[in-house]
């Protein structure tokens, strides 16, 4: 008996599936595959997180499968061990997927498997994943390209899944039994197609209203950014839905935008809209660059920088402990809830790049394995970028104590994750260094020994980190890489702007 295999990798969905709808339009019994690359889990970059949220959101998927009449089998290992066992019992005819964006060890395995479909007479066919466009040379058309393809008519989801006579599912396996420890999670979001559906919808409907001037907090930002990310990076969600969705809203709001329920609206659904665009941007980035997580996209540039790895500075910043409140509460809070919004997540890697100049490549991993929603091409990109490593972006050195007032003005987000500083009121909460030795007693806050004092001057190396970064760009032959670069990777959507550091 001959069957398709649809093989899922990170696109655990049923709505808006190349691969689904490909497989049943070829008329023959499917199964689906699921398999947890063992390279993967021994990475560097991947937490056990990553791994249970992606477990949790495929056995939601199971059960879609099963209510449909298909099946999916499951392996950890090799993926060559599921496709021989398989191919042996069944017969392939055809492997479909949808094509994956990621780091250099998971082309390598796509290409082994092309390698392994050839030698075996079984057909590999690739479908396009969302805005993400490859092959291409430069930038000059790409946004035409990933317009065009998140615009496509979405694919149905399916009304039943044929499957092999007489085959049954896999359980998806626990943590537990795969021999991975997890650590837990605050304010975890539930696994899932349908939850990923339900988030986004309460976004564009009810929380999104503020998003444009919310998403810069992280007090506002934990309801008023649409909270969608876990969901992409498990394929839960495609961008194509979540464009689909926000222009069907923005066409809603444009009737009457003066309504109650559409008031405020307009401007909120706009920025999201170009958050899309800056997503599949930067995925593309890795798409031509999939050694990002470790080879800078300007190695000129990186090199003449030379950051060094100081283990006690590295620590201070790892443990939320450098004796700047804000950052401290930002670093504990994304530990704690393996999320934290856009602006913060650049001050995290503006900080230990530019202020405390440490290498990209070991505080860009801590912080992959913090996230929940690691996504190798967000994630890396904006590490190069926030770093200064690119050549062709501004130099973002965010101000600790600038953030600070900004978006927390009375402390009280800081008082919430650093209950070191919970009795210290608002004139001090953001320099409590600077208390006298009074008030340190009377607000139970004794520097250096309840919170540490800065482990730097903040300004000072602030500064010195900025000038040297300004110098490093200006090299002849940084400055050629940069040409390169951004022929491959610049936006074409506006001139590039002015090198300018955010105070």
């Amino acid at each position: 008996m001959s069957v398709n295999i649809v093989w899922f990798k990170r696109d655990l969905r049923l709505n808006d599936n190349a691969a689904i709808s490909d497989a049943i339009k070829r008329n023959l019994p499917i199964i689906c595959l699921f398999n947890l690359d063992s390279q993967r889990t021994s990475r560097s970059d991947v937490s056990a997180i990553h791994i249970e949220w992606e477990l949790d959101c495929l056995r939601s998927l199971s059960k879609d499968i099963h209510q449909l009449g298909g099946v999916i089998k499951f392996n950890y290992g090799n993926i060559f061990e599921a496709l021989e066992t398989l191919n042996l019992e069944y017969d392939i005819d055809s492997i479909i997927a949808n094509e994956e964006t990621g780091l250099k060890w998971s082309w390598d395995r796509d290409k082994q498997v092309a390698e392994w479909c050839d030698f075996n007479r079984v057909k590999f066919v690739e479908h396009p994943s969302n805005g993400v466009v490859r092959k291409l040379k430069n930038r000059d058309n790409w946004k035409k390209y990933r317009d065009k393809r998140v615009s496509a008519e979405l694919f149905p989801k399916p009304s039943s899944m044929p499957s092999p006579s007489g085959s049954r599912s896999d359980e998806i396996p626990t943590m537990k039994e795969l021999g991975l420890d997890s650590r837990s999670l605050e304010y975890r979001p539930i696994p899932g197609e349908e939850a990923a559906l339900s988030t986004l919808n309460s976004f564009l409907n009810e929380r999104g209203r503020g998003y444009r001037k919310g998403m810069s907090s992280p007090i506002t930002g934990e309801v008023m950014c649409s909270r969608i990310s876990p969901y992409l990076s498990a394929g839960c969600l495609s961008i194509k839905q979540v464009f689909h969705h926000t222009v069907a809203r923005q066409r809603q709001v444009k009737v009457d935008p003066r309504s109650t329920e559409n008031i405020g609206f307009t401007s909120s659904l706009t920025s999201f809209q170009s958050r899309l665009a800056w997503h599949c941007h930067f995925m593309q980035r890795l798409e031509a660059e999939a050694t990002m997580d470790e080879i800078a996209i300007n190695p000129e540039l990186d090199e003449l920088l030379n950051r060094q790895l100081d283990q006690r500075k590295f620590i201070a910043w790892r443990d939320g402990k450098t004796g700047w409140p804000f950052f401290d509460a930002c670093m504990r809070y994304l530990t704690a809830t393996g999320w934290i919004n856009f602006r913060m997540r650049a001050m995290l890697q503006s900080v230990a790049s530019y202020t405390l100049w440490l290498p990209w490549q070991a505080t860009g991993l801590h912080l992959a394995n913090l996230f929940l929603d690691y996504e190798p091409g967000i994630h890396w990109s904006q590490v190069q970028m926030q770093s200064g490593v690119t050549g062709i972006n501004s130099v973002r050195a965010y101000s600790i104590g600038k953030q600070s007032i900004d978006h927390d003005p009375d402390g009280d987000f800081i008082r919430r994750w650093v209950p070191e500083l919970a009795k210290v009121p608002a004139e001090h909460i953001h320099q409590p260094w600077m208390m006298s030795e009074s008030e340190q007693e009377q607000y139970n806050c004794r520097i250096d020994l309840d919170y540490p004092a800065p482990i730097v001057d903040e300004k000072a190396a602030r500064k010195t980190g900025i000038s040297m970064s300004y110098k490093a760009k200006g090299d002849i032959g940084v400055r050629r890489r940069a040409k390169i670069v951004f022929d491959i990777h610049g936006s074409r959507s506006r001139s590039r702007q002015s090198s300018r550091s955010r105070k």
